[in-house]
């Protein structure tokens, strides 16, 4: 008997690999797929960093939405779990290629001399190859590849030629229009994707020692840095329920499963400071698994997300054996790395209101994408028609041991006229609001400055 990647009662675990079906019983599920690669001797795809941020390792992830359309996803290999591709299909750069005809992505650079050493280029393709399909093709598209040899200047113009070409009838266009379905249930080993909620808590319950997981971006970093994880792991990237966006009437319901790069896309217009902030998070092909639920529930002092969710009132839907509750963002974050989340309870969706107020957001970083802030800021003021301030929240990332509100600065802001004496006074308690760390990144001093000039830049910049 045939059975499909997706049949859950499938004699033994399996995806779908440039084409064919491989099975995977025996595979260690914590171990990344660029290591799996390595040991079928899949050469083409490589290993730069080992933690998501030079873009060699990238493949092209299929997916399917709840629509039932197809699309490439460019990923970080490095950071996959095999745990994680059961029932799923994946191509590499190996399978692009038609004989001795090279797939325009390839020839692009060939044609441009966009490779020197050659080392990064099958990671400039994957994700190339990932934007043509989904029609985008600019810098962004392969912002998290770095290449330090050839230059970037050849690989924008094959970018740019590539953009004025018709892929709609290719090979790979036309599989992307083959009916499937989404990845369901699955197991490999000690690593269990469930896909309903109701079933993520019975797995806890039955493992407590399990980790929950979602986009794995923190897990592939672990790993290749030879940490500690945990013994097993309960995955939530197959449970429809948190893959949701909804209008509701006070705002926005958006599921802990949402993919940060289909929050941008989907949201980044209609709250702009969400699609600002989003721009300069990490790089495309870590926002393409990781989610809003991970970068909350991993409680870095330094996720970009979370002050953008302080900044608008946000609250997060709980769920556990003993049911739901709501926590304002406000009142998550208990300490470094610590949350008001019990263990056995996971993220179930974002809540964000509509808001009068005018918003943005600003991230300082040593490199303008795929990097880590140094302080990343958001700031929403409401004023009346008198220019006194009706409502403030300044929010920061980078300079405590959680993301924090500058609630001090906030209450004395509130009823006073924005004008220069304000706005300097409140520049001024901003020199003094928080007390950062110094490390490698940038100094103690520094931060306190950003914290004042970013508000400054904002009120001048959105405000005047």
């Amino acid at each position: 008997m045939t059975t499909s990647i997706h049949d859950p009662h499938a004699a033994t675990p399996a995806f779908e690999l440039n084409g064919r079906r491989v099975e995977l019983a025996g595979s260690d599920p914590a171990g990344s797929l660029l290591r799996w690669l390595k040991r079928q001797r899949l050469h083409g795809t490589k290993e730069g960093c080992g933690d998501g941020d030079c873009g060699a390792c990238t493949v092209a992830l299929i997916e399917t939405d709840a629509d039932g359309r197809s699309h490439y996803r460019a990923v970080n290999s490095c950071l996959l779990p095999m745990g994680s591709v059961v029932g799923r299909e994946i191509l590499t750069v190996e399978a692009l290629a038609d004989g001795d005809v090279l797939h325009p992505a390839q020839q692009a650079l060939v044609d441009h001399s966009g490779s020197q050493c050659g080392y990064c280029t099958p990671g400039f393709v994957m994700s190339l190859f990932a934007g043509v399909y989904g029609g985008e093709l600019n810098d962004h598209t392969t912002e998290g590849n770095l290449c330090r040899c050839t230059g970037y200047a050849p690989i924008r113009r094959a970018t740019a030629e590539l953009a004025t070409l018709d892929f709609s009838g290719d090979r790979f266009a036309e599989g992307l229009r083959r009916e499937r379905h989404s990845a369901g249930e699955a197991t490999l080993g000690n690593y269990f994707s469930p896909v309903t909620i109701d079933d993520a808590l019975r797995l806890k319950q039955q493992h407590p020692d399990a980790a929950w997981i979602a986009g794995a971006t923190d897990l592939g970093v672990n790993l290749s840095r030879g940490q500690v994880v945990a013994s097993s792991f309960i995955a939530l990237d197959r449970i429809a329920e948190l893959q949701q966006i909804e209008k509701t009437d006070g705002g926005w319901r958006i599921g802990a499963g949402v993919s940060l790069s289909r929050l941008e896309s989907e949201l980044g217009e209609t709250i702009p400071a969400l699609g600002e902030m989003l721009r300069w998070f990490a790089a495309r092909q870590v926002r393409n698994r990781a989610t809003v639920g991970g970068n909350l529930g991993s409680a870095s002092p330094i996720g970009d997300l979370s002050p953008l969710l302080l900044a608008l009132d946000a609250t997060i839907e709980l769920r556990g054996p003993k049911g739901s509750r709501q926590v304002p963002v406000a009142d998550f974050f208990t300490g470094y790395r610590q949350t008001i989340r019990a263990d056995d309870e996971l993220i179930v969706a974002v809540d964000i209101p509509v808001s009068g107020a005018t918003c943005m957001a600003y991230k300082v970083a040593k490199r303008q994408s795929d990097d880590i802030s140094i302080v990343a800021a958001v700031f929403a003021i409401q004023l009346d028609e008198a220019r006194c301030v009706r409502h403030a929240r300044l929010a920061y990332g980078g300079v405590a041991a959680t993301p924090v509100r500058a609630t001090g600065v906030e209450d004395f802001l509130l009823g006073k006229l924005l004008d220069a004496t304000s706005v300097e006074m409140a520049c001024t308690m901003l020199l003094e609001a928080f007390t950062p760390l110094s490390d490698h990144r940038a100094g103690a001093d520094y931060r306190r400055a950003l914290c004042a000039s970013l508000f400054d830049k904002f009120v001048a910049e959105q405000l005047s």
